[in-house]
């Protein structure tokens, strides 16, 4: 596998250096310290393995990202950050692996191998498909995988989303706004400007004030609200 390394931090990029060499067969044919820069190799140049900082000079690192997942042949990408915030658009990417600095050896290590073992199988091509209904969110410091069908709503708190499953809460670092354009719009509503509802998960429709709706779901004892701006669309999903 041939590699580059996209790290402006002279220590942190030997560190990595060090257990690429160290603990797998990986040869690094590079390294950068500018996004942009980035860019004009990879046109001109193959690599299979792009380990990427994002907080880099022209280019940040989730840009450059979502660029070279354009490209016809796409390296995998694993970001190596300090910034927790990003993890849900290195999910829409597809990135390999998501590692938080400060990191264990024993999580790089683990990256390394899990890296070659997925480099030397067959090609899949039916990888995005399985993993469309994942997503990334955060807690207790920890980035949790977790099912989309599972998600029962969402609530805003500032530019915090939180996320309820049946018995679990989450939260992602991104605007309401932002994190329902990450999701299945057959599957979620946007009900009101602070909330958002798994259709599939309604178990009752009651009739509130000003012509509005309360929403029961099923397993939990929550109602989400129906806003009046939001109730002719909700009508016509529901067919009522």
């Amino acid at each position: 596998m041939k590699s580059i390394i996209v790290e402006d931090e002279f220590l942190a990029r030997e560190e990595l250096k060090y257990f690429i060499k160290n603990y797998s067969s990986i040869e690094i044919v590079d390294e950068f310290e500018d996004g942009i820069d980035v860019i004009k190799f990879i046109q001109q140049n193959e690599v299979d393995v792009i380990f990427l900082d994002i907080n880099i000079p022209s280019l940040d690192g989730v840009l450059l990202a979502q660029n070279i997942s354009k490209f016809s042949k796409k390296p995998y990408i694993v970001f190596i950050t300090a910034y927790k915030e990003h993890a849900v658009e290195a999910f829409e990417i597809e990135a390999f692996d998501y590692i938080l600095k400060p990191y264990s050896e024993s999580r790089i290590i683990s990256m390394l191998k899990k890296l070659e073992m997925t480099y030397s199988r067959p090609k899949d091509t039916s990888r995005k498909s399985k993993i469309t209904n994942k997503i990334n969110l955060w807690k207790n410091e920890k980035i949790i995988v977790v099912d989309i069908d599972n998600i029962y709503y969402c609530i805003a708190r500032e530019r915090v989303t939180h996320v309820f499953t049946k018995d679990e809460e989450y939260s992602v670092n991104l605007s309401i706004s932002e994190f329902y354009n990450t999701l299945p719009k057959d599957i979620f509503f946007r009900c009101h400007r602070s909330y958002i509802v798994n259709i599939s998960k309604i178990r009752e429709i009651i009739p509130w004030f000003n012509n509005t709706y309360n929403l029961k779901l099923q397993d939990i004892d929550y109602e989400v609200p129906v806003s009046r701006s939001n109730l002719k669309e909700f009508k016509q999903i529901m067919n009522i």
